[in-house]
């Protein structure tokens, strides 16, 4: 088949993807029962993208689907009862007092979505940062001070780039930890307390993560990547220590997407200022285009702090919805995988006989993660995460991978364009 011929028939797949239906499925205790996802409709018939909940805690996810006539809820809590009873819930300790750093620029509904869930957390003492990534209207701060007035705290950060916006955050925080997440998200009430809880626990702990899913499925370049997986890191906790690197993971700890992503994540604030902060030449806005958060989790990793990954801390995200918008995602992701690798050697050269050793696997695990994937059947297991019930198209693989050759050479200008911009400022 042409190659011509082969991008008309995954444009043809890809059109055919048909919205899902978001909803939450709680099997125990008060408050039991199905609703919506945030923002989405009461659920009816047709296939449905379920966050099981046991006691409140999430505990799997599965794809089911409600015939015409049924009860949804009867429908999917039968499908839902393989899922496993939940582990007895640990003493959770006081949490730590938190700053909540959201990153933005020009996208005032959103905000106001996202913030609205962040003032509506059971955390016992946080602040919220807005910082306004190079504005070009004012927006954003009418926006903090018509709605939100002393709840929220209005940063402004003129030179654009996640990362630079980030660590203007982290030094406007006044708090023990800093958390840290978009402003396409929906935050689950508990998220603060789940995702800072573990930092009061271990005093050898740097960095934490939590779960990310799918606010809305309604687009098929949504279905589509959430199909492979999403932004999702499973339903065990788990805590990656550099004193003793998981057995399962050869290339650790330079397989940062591992670990989480940067719309979930916390650190310690000391220890996120003692390694310098995120490297500014990373992230959206600039020419690496992304990576920001992977640096993080690595030069806290490599200064021998735990990181902890918690599926109670639950952030709901609106994921892009066009298919222009996943061609840009895999572009960047690509990117921003080799332009952290580049800046963690740059900034960490002692880490490169470690990296070195590991390089071939590194390239497999490359050429794996890039492969155009087929589906599994769409079957799973219920609560299965990852069922690829859509095959995910060999262009985005091309792209992701042609952003992996560019990462290198984006951080490097990066670095060259932040320099230039520090010069003209003094």
């Amino acid at each position: 088949m042409s190659r011509t011929a082969r991008a008309r028939q995954e444009i043809g797949r890809f059109l055919s993807i048909r919205a899902v239906q978001v909803a939450e499925l709680d099997l125990d205790g008060e408050a039991a029962g199905l609703r919506p996802g945030p923002g989405s409709p009461p659920v009816t018939s047709g296939e449905v993208f379920v966050l099981v909940r046991r006691e409140g805690r999430p505990v799997g996810t599965l794809l089911g689907r409600v015939p015409e006539g049924a009860e949804p809820r009867e429908v999917l809590a039968g499908l839902a009862r393989d899922l496993g009873p939940v582990a007895a819930r640990e003493a959770v300790p006081e949490p730590p007092s938190a700053s909540v750093v959201v990153a933005t620029r020009e996208r005032a509904d959103r905000l106001a979505r996202a913030l609205d869930s962040l003032l509506a957390q059971d955390h016992p003492h946080f602040e919220v940062v807005v910082v306004d990534n190079a504005p070009v209207t004012t927006e954003t701060r009418e926006l903090v001070e018509r709605k939100y007035g002393e709840r929220v705290r209005y940063v402004c950060e003129p030179v654009p780039g996640l990362a630079i916006a980030h660590n203007r955050g982290v030094a406007a925080a006044r708090n023990e930890v800093v958390a840290f997440t978009d402003d396409d998200v929906v935050a689950d009430p508990r998220w603060l307390t789940e995702l800072t809880a573990p930092f009061a626990a271990d005093p050898r702990l740097g960095c934490a993560t939590g779960l990310i899913l799918p606010a809305r499925l309604r687009t098929p370049a949504q279905v589509l990547l959430e199909s492979h997986g999403g932004f999702a890191k499973g339903f065990t906790p788990r805590t990656y220590d550099p004193k003793s690197p998981p057995p399962d993971e050869p290339l650790f700890p330079f397989t940062a997407g591992r670990f989480g992503s940067g719309a979930n994540m916390a650190f310690r604030t000391s220890v996120l200022r003692a390694v310098g902060g995120f490297d500014p030449a990373m992230g959206a806005g600039t020419y690496a285009k992304g990576g920001d958060d992977l640096y993080g989790f690595v030069r806290v990793l490599a200064e021998g702090h735990r990181l902890h990954y918690t599926p109670q801390a639950l952030v709901w995200h609106h994921h892009r919805e066009t298919w222009r918008d996943l061609e840009t995602q895999a572009y960047g992701y690509g990117a921003g995988l080799t332009a952290y690798l580049t800046a963690i050697l740059v900034n960490r050269p002692g880490l490169l006989p470690a990296f070195l050793a590991k390089l071939p696997g590194g390239l497999a695990h490359a050429r794996a993660l890039t492969a155009a994937r087929d589906t599994d059947g769409g079957g799973g297991a219920p609560g299965a995460h990852d069922t690829r019930t859509h095959p995910w198209p060999r262009r985005l693989s091309r792209l992701q991978r042609r952003g992996m050759l560019y990462g290198p050479v984006g951080y490097l200008r990066a670095r060259r364009a932040l320099r230039t911009v520090t010069l003209e400022s003094r």
